[in-house]
């Protein structure tokens, strides 16, 4: 026990390391996370939020610990020499003949890092096993090539050892997580993911702004794409500068226009982005001037989100908190 208490004190910074990150990532990455929980399950549970999240720690602790701490000042390991990989697969009996038991908290620390791994991919992302493995196989092969190239050559030498033990360890690691979402899944079987199809007419606001985050994402990808190419053109003939600025903006315009009014209106109000996270634009059935001046008016609404968004968005917020509902859903 005191062995395993001293092997484990020396990776107390780490774990420190990934808790101070995690608040800042959770921040970054909550637009995706709701995107793939919306699509995934079709709503939001409270089990799969809080489950992601923690798979975000996870992930970051697994850099931390594999990674962390880097190298600094001007000479020592990984500055001015390095550690030579290990690629004998059977190192680890030499090790248990020179260091006894003492050896056996490595092995068990590099299966156990790997486990929760194994176990996000049965349950979290409801992977098959040879899958779950491959991940945990592939997880490993990065971390331990990052270990051997000096983190992919931005350090002269490698810092820490790439040992092909610990790519089996963690591999086997990834694999016993896996069985132990599958049995968990037989006494407790996770929610049921969302119908193929299944579309929401009547989304919450959180729903709504994260299909307009993935909208705004595919407007300004088609737009730099369109408006690249056709400046690039305009340029080869030529063209001023203030033409190409001025094809950029219509370019911009023409995307707004096709993924928020062309798109939705041929696909019972999905946008691509709506549709992603399964809801309709729609709250109920329009037809003829009705759903003319609705999505009119929804073109009014986003555009001034859009030209005014430090002030827009709070004034939409509140407006859905007291009407429960968008001021065009009124048309």
């Amino acid at each position: 026990m005191n062995l395993i208490r001293r092997f484990l004190s020396g990776y107390t910074d780490n774990f420190l390391m990934a808790v101070a990150l995690w608040p800042l990532a959770s921040v970054v990455l909550t637009l995706p996370i709701l995107a793939w929980l919306y699509h995934r399950d079709g709503r939001l549970r409270f089990a799969s939020a809080v489950s992601t999240y923690l798979a975000v720690l996870y992930v970051l602790g697994l850099g931390c610990f594999t990674l962390w701490p880097l190298p600094s000042g001007d000479s020592g390991l990984g500055i001015t020499y390095g550690v030579p990989w290990q690629l004998d697969p059977l190192a680890f009996v030499g090790d248990f003949a020179r260091e006894g038991v003492s050896t056996l908290p490595q092995i068990a620390f590099n299966v156990v890092l790997f486990m929760p791994l194994g176990f996000i991919a049965g349950r979290l992302l409801r992977w098959g096993p040879w899958r779950s493995v491959a991940a945990g196989l592939a997880a490993s092969l990065v971390i331990e090539v990052a270990q051997g190239t000096g983190l992919f050559g931005v350090y002269p030498y490698a810092y820490r050892t790439a040992d092909v033990d610990d790519l089996i360890y963690n591999t086997l690691g990834a694999a016993l997580g896996w069985a132990c979402a599958a049995a968990l899944a037989r006494v407790l079987p996770p929610g049921a993911l969302a119908e193929e199809g299944e579309v929401t007419h009547d989304p919450g606001f959180v729903r709504r702004c994260v299909a307009l985050w993935l909208d705004t994402l595919v407007v300004g990808l088609a737009s730099l794409a369109a408006g690249g190419v056709a400046g690039i053109l305009l340029g080869a003939a030529g063209a001023p500068d203030g033409m190409r600025q001025q094809v950029m903006e219509l370019a911009l315009y023409v995307a707004f226009a096709w993924v928020e009014v062309v798109v939705p209106w041929r696909r019972g109000g999905s946008t691509p982005g709506g549709a992603f996270v399964r809801m309709s634009c729609e709250t109920r059935e329009r037809t003829g001037t009705r759903r003319l001046a609705f999505y009119a008016a929804r073109t009014v609404v986003l555009g001034g989100a859009y030209l005014f968004f430090p002030l827009a968005w709070p004034l939409l917020a509140l407006f859905y908190l007291v009407a429960r509902k968008m001021p065009y859903d009124l048309v």
